[in-house]
């Protein structure tokens, strides 16, 4: 039984944690080298190239950047899913790694490079499970005084990262790949569907879990309902709460008129447009907000009209877009690093980017109503708690539940070559 505090701590007091209900989770990606993730791939293919260009070895470990876990000399497997080489970079790096997509922190979708022999500690038990059916959800962790959520769903594969730089831990949907094994508490699912006299299945659940969870200093806690009818409101909030997270990848957006591959946008008359152009040399210098004209300015950029709840939305304890922002234009700390290799003049594409992120934020602050709603619907109706759940035999989650499924039915490439069935 968690001890939650704060605002609503006595109702909280015993709900369940989150790290009980989905009980595997994993450590946040650690890079071990800021160069292998950039806001563009472009960026990344030519840091790549620059590595294998350099004019002797102690030019490329300075640009590499070896740790304790990756040095130029060592011998790693490959990442799930991956076709990267396996020998050591310094005998031959072979053709840049194709990058993917990721998600950094809550909101910023980022670029890749999926080589093992980059990454210090890559989660390769992450990537086994990522696959178009699967759905991760990051702690945000609790932040005092903040309005961020608590949880952020995402169909990429996160780095566990808040805008702060707080480590979270990541929590698939499923266990194996294709949508199998939900990474519930045994028994979970049919205790509710008991309680709720209705089927439960793992997306209701983590629907549900998306809209009630709420942040505690020892974890987040999800109160869960024993109402059929709070249920149905709080799954079909979910739904909406993980269809914007996704960005239309996961979830139902069908309450903002979208169709199957449809992506969020605002309505018509209140979609953000770029009103002034950004700099066609150079990057903007800074990022503002004129609440009184709803504008984002962007160095002499003109974005409009951004509503004020989108501009304040707020992540782990930082504002969303100013990070984002941050993140593509900050000074580089070593002009000769590989991290200097990076876009001189503000790309389209992250125009494009910017105005679906605030879209999104925009549609996710207009929910908070809903979610406030539907947490004192559940704290004053009947709840199924943690004391019913262990009473029942489902809390604690046996060890096993705690740790990735351990067998593969295919092989993956291990250090120069040589295949190993795991």
């Amino acid at each position: 039984m968690t001890q939650a505090t704060g605002s609503g701590g006595g109702r909280l007091a015993a709900a369940p944690r989150l790290d009980d209900l989905m009980p595997w989770s994993a450590a946040p990606l650690r890079l071990g080298r800021g160069w292998v993730m950039a806001p563009d791939a472009a960026s990344l293919r030519a840091r790549w190239a620059a590595l294998h260009e350099a004019g002797d070895d102690a030019a490329r470990e300075r640009l590499f950047r070896p740790s304790r876990a990756r040095t130029l000399r060592t011998a790693v497997p490959q990442l799930p899913g991956q076709t990267t080489p396996t020998g050591r970079l310094a005998h031959t790096g072979g053709p840049c790694p194709e990058p993917v997509r990721v998600l950094h922190g809550p909101f910023d979708r980022q670029w890749l490079l999926p080589d093992h022999r980059l990454i210090d500690s890559a989660r390769p038990e992450l990537w086994r499970v990522a696959d178009g059916q699967q759905v991760f959800v990051v702690e945000m962790g609790h932040v005092p005084q903040s309005a961020g959520p608590a949880l952020v769903a995402s169909a990429l594969l996160p780095d566990g990262r808040s805008p702060a730089g707080r480590p979270g831990r990541v929590r698939p949907l499923y266990r194996r790949p294709g949508g199998r094994e939900p990474n519930l508490a045994p028994g979970l699912a049919e205790l509710l569907a008991r309680r709720l006299d209705r089927p439960v299945g793992a997306a209701e659940l983590l629907a549900w879990t998306m809209a009630s969870a709420r942040p505690a200093p020892a974890g987040a806690v999800v109160p869960l309902t024993a109402d059929a009818g709070v249920w149905e409101d709080g799954v079909a909030l979910g739904e909406r709460l993980l269809w914007l997270q996704t960005r239309g990848a996961r979830g139902d957006g069908t309450a903002y008129g979208a169709r199957a591959g449809d992506r969020p946008r605002m309505p018509g008359g209140r979609r953000p447009y770029v009103r002034a152009p950004l700099p066609a040399r150079g990057l903007p210098g800074g990022i503002s907000y004129l609440p009184d004209e709803e504008a984002l300015l962007l160095g002499p950029g003109r974005v409009s009209p951004v509503p004020a709840a989108a501009w304040d939305y707020e992540a782990g304890g930082v504002r969303v877009l100013e990070a984002w922002f941050e993140r593509r234009t900050a000074p580089v700390a070593e002009p000769a690093s590989l991290e200097a290799l990076r876009p001189a003049a503000w790309p389209q594409e992250w125009t494009t980017e910017l105005l679906e992120l605030v879209s999104v934020l925009a549609l996710l602050a207009e929910l908070r109503p809903a979610q406030e709603a539907l947490h004192r619907r559940t704290a004053v109706g009947p709840r199924v708690e943690a004391p019913e759940l262990r009473a029942a035999g489902i809390l604690p989650p046996p060890a096993t539940a705690r740790r990735p499924a351990s067998v593969l039915d295919h092989h993956e490439e291990g250090p120069g070559g040589q295949f190993a069935l795991l």
